[in-house]
């Protein structure tokens, strides 16, 4: 490509991985916060995430978006606090010009989704942070390289958009 030419961008984009707990939900906020309201981003994981009980609503509700999640992206000023994961089931619309399959597992279920239509598929192996061990700071570490990967990648995809990875990560992150 050009250098002065970038990608077309879509103007629906789907964010897949396997829970829609971790990665998915990052590259998610980092789009929307990029994007505002110019792409309608979405994400979703391939398997309901385990339940737990909601004490407020007394109610069994789908686990949240991961803790270490929500730390690194208030780091850059995104709450996902409010982030309920959902699979492809439960879609409200399953209409994207672009899925972007963050895991193997996920990429094979894009796929069937995107038959028969016309939808770009994209495949960003990311690194799962959950699998990281050690003391508290060194697993926010694998999250935040994670995060910042993203961000980079998200950064040079939708670069006509105008970003900077500076601009998605917080201070000397990347």
């Amino acid at each position: 490509m050009p250098p002065d030419a970038s990608p077309t961008l879509p103007g629906a984009v789907l964010f897949a991985c396997n829970l829609n707990q971790v990665r998915s939900p990052i590259a998610e906020a980092l789009l929307k916060r990029l994007a505002g309201d110019r792409i309608y981003v979405d994400s979703c994981g391939l398997k309901r995430p385990s339940v737990v009980h909601d004490d407020v609503r007394d109610e069994d509700v789908a686990a949240p978006v991961d803790p270490f999640v929500e730390v690194v992206m208030a780091e850059l000023g995104c709450d996902v606090t409010h982030h309920r994961p959902k699979t492809f089931s439960d879609l409200e619309d399953s209409s994207f010009d672009l899925v972007i399959s963050l895991t193997p597992e996920a990429q094979h279920r894009s796929v069937e989704l995107a038959r028969g239509r016309a939808t770009d598929i994209e495949y960003w192996p990311t690194q799962d942070p959950t699998l990281s061990d050690g003391s508290r700071e060194a697993r926010l570490a694998a999250y935040r390289e994670v995060r910042d990967a993203l961000a980079a990648r998200i950064a040079e995809r939708f670069s006509a958009l105008d970003p900077s990875p500076i601009d998605l990560a917080p201070n000397g992150a990347l």
